[in-house]
C-alpha cells in the first residue's frame, strides 16, 4: 500500500504501533496520506494537508490508486460545513460526519472515497474564503472539550483548533502551535490584528505552547479546557472567569 485515504469520520493518528500509544493527531474524513511503512496491521504515514506523521490502523483507511490519490489532490478541496451530519453511501447505510471532513470529487451533492460513492446535502466551503469568515467558523467549535490530538468539534486541542478554522476556509496551517508561529508575518502590537489573525504563547523556557485566534476588540477563541473566549491584552490572555492571566503572550502573527 503507497497511497490512502481515510473512509471514517476520523481516526487517531498515534505515535507508536499500539492501540496504547499517544494520540497525536487525528485524520478526518477525507484526508489523504502516503505510506511510509506498512507492518501489516499498522501503517506509518505522512499527511498530505499538514505533513504530520504517525501510524494508524490500516483496516481504519481505504486504499488509493495512485492515479486516483493524484486525482484528489490536483483538485480544490470541498469541506463540509456543517457541525455533524449524516452521508449515506451506495448501500443506503448512513454515517456520522463533522465539520471539516473532505469530500473528494464533490459535485451536485455526490463524491467518491476511492470506488465507493456517497451522497451529501449539507452545506459545504470549497475555495479560499474571506478572512472574516474565519470568525464565523471559530464559533461552530466554542465549548468543544479539549482533547490532546484532537480536531473535530468532539475533541480538539489548541493548535487543532486554529488549524481546522483555517482549513475549513481553505487556507493551510501547521499542525502543532511552534510550528504554526513559523509561518505568516510579525505584527508588532495588538492594534495592527484583525480578526482572524494569530497569537501564540510561551512558557518560561521560551517555548511556544499555545495558541488562538483574535477576536474585534481585544478578544481571543482559544482551547483551554473547552474552546473558549476570553480577554487579550499586551501581557497574554485574561481568563474571564477567573479574572487572571493564563497565558503569556509571545508574538501575533498574521497568515494571509
Amino acid at each position: 500500500m503507497e497511497f490512502g485515504i481515510c473512509h471514517l469520520n476520523f481516526i487517531a493518528l498515534r505515535k507508536e504501533a499500539s492501540d496504547q500509544s499517544e494520540m497525536v493527531s487525528q485524520i478526518l474524513f477525507g484526508e489523504t496520506f502516503q505510506v511510509l511503512i506498512d507492518e501489516g496491521e499498522w501503517l506509518k504515514v505522512h499527511l498530505d494537508y499538514d505533513f504530520y506523521e504517525g501510524w494508524v490502523l490500516k483496516k481504519q483507511t481505504t486504499e488509493l490508486s495512485k492515479e486516483t490519490y493524484q486525482q484528489v489532490l490536483d483538485e480544490d478541496t470541498t469541506c463540509s460545513d456543517e457541525m455533524a451530519t449524516f452521508i449515506e453511501d451506495d448501500k443506503k447505510q448512513l454515517q456520522i460526519l463533522t465539520l471539516g471532513a473532505c469530500l473528494p470529487e464533490y459535485k451536485n451533492g455526490q463524491f467518491k472515497i476511492g470506488e465507493k460513492s456517497y451522497s451529501f446535502d449539507g452545506d459545504i466551503l470549497s475555495g479560499r474564503m474571506p478572512k472574516h469568515h474565519l470568525v464565523s467558523t471559530a464559533y461552530k467549535f466554542v465549548n468543544t472539550p479539549f482533547l490532546w490530538g484532537g480536531r473535530t468539534v468532539f475533541g480538539v486541542d489548541c493548535s487543532g483548533f486554529t488549524q481546522m478554522v483555517y482549513k475549513i476556509n481553505g487556507y493551510q496551517l501547521f499542525r502543532d502551535a511552534h510550528q504554526q508561529a513559523s509561518q505568516g508575518e510579525v505584527l508588532s502590537f495588538i492594534e495592527e490584528c484583525e480578526p482572524g489573525d494569530l497569537a501564540f504563547f510561551d512558557n518560561e523556557d521560551g517555548e511556544i505552547i499555545h495558541t488562538g485566534i483574535v477576536l474585534a476588540n481585544n478578544y481571543i477563541i482559544h482551547c483551554n479546557g473547552k474552546v473558549r473566549i476570553d480577554r487579550l491584552d499586551s501581557s497574554g490572555i485574561y481568563n474571564v472567569d477567573t479574572h487572571r492571566h493564563t497565558h503569556k503572550l509571545r508574538v501575533m502573527k498574521q497568515l494571509f
